[in-house]
C-alpha cells in the first residue's frame, strides 16, 4: 500500500477542495442513511485525516479509525482534538487493511473508502472487512470506478491519454495524488461481497459531472446546486456508471428470527 505520509499535504488539499467535498458529502449522505438511528460501532479503515471519522462521530456513532500512515493518523488526531466533544467517541489505531488487530471484535459497520485502489487486488481485503461485521452489519466500500477510466482525461482535453486508456481497456490510471491507481467495477465488488455472505445494496457513482474540474471554486449556491445534481444522478443509470468513484454497500443478514434492521431505510 502507498505510504500516504509522503503525500499527506496533497491529500489534505484535495480533500478540502470542492471536488473533495462532493465526495465526502455524497458518501456520508448515503452511509448515514443506511446506519441505525441508535449509536453504532463503526470501523473506518484507511481513515486518512479523519474526515469521515468525524462525520460519523458527529452523528453519534462510536468510531475506531485505523490507517497505516503515522502522519495521517497524526493529522486525524489534530482534527479530533479540535472537536473535544467528539473525542470520547473515537479511537485511533495504526494498521493497514491486511493487518487489522481485531481477533474477536465485530462492528455494526465497516467503512473502507479510498483504499482498494492502492492494492494489487480487492478480493482479500473485502473478505477481511466482511469478516469483521456483526449480524446486520453494513460494509461500505468507496474506490475508483474501472468502468469510467478515461472519462476524466477526455473531459480535460487530454485526448491522446484518454483514447489510449479507453481503447486499451485500462484497469489503472493516474489518480488525484499523481500515482497510478487501480479500478474496480460495482458488479465485481458486489460479487465479492456476496461471496462473503453479504447482501449487496444499490450502489452509487460519485463525482459524475465535476470530477475533471480540478480548480473548481463554486460559491455556496453553486455548490448546493451541484451537489443536488450529483446526488440525483448518483444512483441512476446510465449516469452513475460515469462516476470517477464507485460506492458499494452490502449488509450481513441477521440470523433467522432476529430483530429488524436499521431504523432508517431507503
Amino acid at each position: 500500500m502507498t505510504d500516504f505520509a509522503a503525500v499527506g499535504r496533497d491529500y489534505a488539499e484535495h480533500s478540502g477542495s470542492a471536488r473533495g467535498r462532493l465526495r465526502h458529502d455524497l458518501v456520508a449522505h448515503r452511509l448515514l442513511a443506511e446506519l441505525p438511528d441508535r449509536p453504532s460501532t463503526v470501523l473506518d479503515v484507511g481513515c486518512g485525516d479523519g474526515e469521515m471519522t468525524l462525520r460519523l462521530a458527529a452523528a453519534g456513532h462510536r468510531v475506531t479509525a485505523v490507517d497505516p500512515s503515522e502522519g495521517m493518523l497524526a493529522a486525524a488526531a489534530r482534527r479530533i482534538a479540535a472537536r473535544p466533544e467528539l473525542a470520547p467517541r473515537v479511537r485511533l489505531l495504526e494498521a493497514g487493511v491486511h493487518d487489522l488487530p481485531f481477533a474477536t471484535e465485530r462492528f455494526d459497520a465497516v467503512c473502507c473508502h479510498g483504499v482498494l485502489m492502492y492494492l494489487d487486488e480487492s478480493a482479500t481485503a473485502v473478505a477481511r472487512l466482511a469478516g469483521l461485521l456483526a449480524p446486520g452489519g453494513l460494509l461500505s466500500v468507496l474506490t475508483k470506478n474501472r468502468a469510467a477510466i478515461g472519462v476524466r482525461e477526455a473531459l480535460r482535453g487530454d485526448y491522446a491519454v484518454a483514447r489510449a486508456l479507453i481503447e486499451g481497456g485500462a484497469g489503472t490510471s493516474v489518480g488525484n495524488l499523481g500515482m497510478p491507481t487501480r479500478g474496480d467495477t460495482a458488479e465485481e465488488l458486489d460479487r465479492l461481497a456476496a461471496a462473503q455472505g453479504l447482501v449487496p445494496l444499490p450502489w452509487q457513482g460519485v463525482r459524475i459531472f465535476h470530477d475533471h474540474r480540478a480548480d473548481w471554486t463554486p460559491d455556496p449556491e453553486e455548490y448546493r446546486l451541484a451537489l443536488a445534481t450529483e446526488r440525483a444522478a448518483s444512483e441512476r443509470d446510465p449516469y452513475r456508471r460515469l462516476g470517477r468513484l464507485v460506492h458499494t454497500l452490502a449488509r450481513r443478514p441477521l440470523p433467522t428470527g432476529g430483530a429488524s434492521g436499521p431504523a432508517r431505510s431507503r
